[in-house]
């Protein structure tokens, strides 16, 4: 709504700082020079601002949900082993069994 309301007023500056004594060669007078070239300048800072927007507000933030992950989930266990030892003592040791 405010581009189109600026771009009205505008043209309606560019309708009205021309005068009728344009001079012949271009026929354009020195005000409606003026005009275009700030409604040039305009357009073109329009363009070169809007370019540099990339498409959010940079102050809020994006959520983006994470992949999903899948793990296998090992079943283990405890168990009690028994082992002789080189001098024939034997021992009772719990280890940690995995399938």
């Amino acid at each position: 709504m405010k581009r189109t309301l600026l771009g009205a007023a505008m043209a309606g500056s560019l309708l009205v700082t021309m005068t009728p004594g344009a001079q012949a060669r271009d026929g354009i007078g020195p005000g409606g020079a003026a005009a275009l070239g700030v409604l040039g300048g305009l357009a073109i800072g329009g363009a070169i601002a809007s370019s540099q927007n990339n498409g959010y507000y940079p102050g809020r933030p994006v959520y983006r949900e994470p992949r999903p992950v899948y793990v296998e989930e090992e079943v283990c266990h405890m168990e009690r082993r028994g082992y002789i030892d080189a001098y024939g003592d034997e021992h009772i040791r719990r280890v940690r069994v995995c399938e």
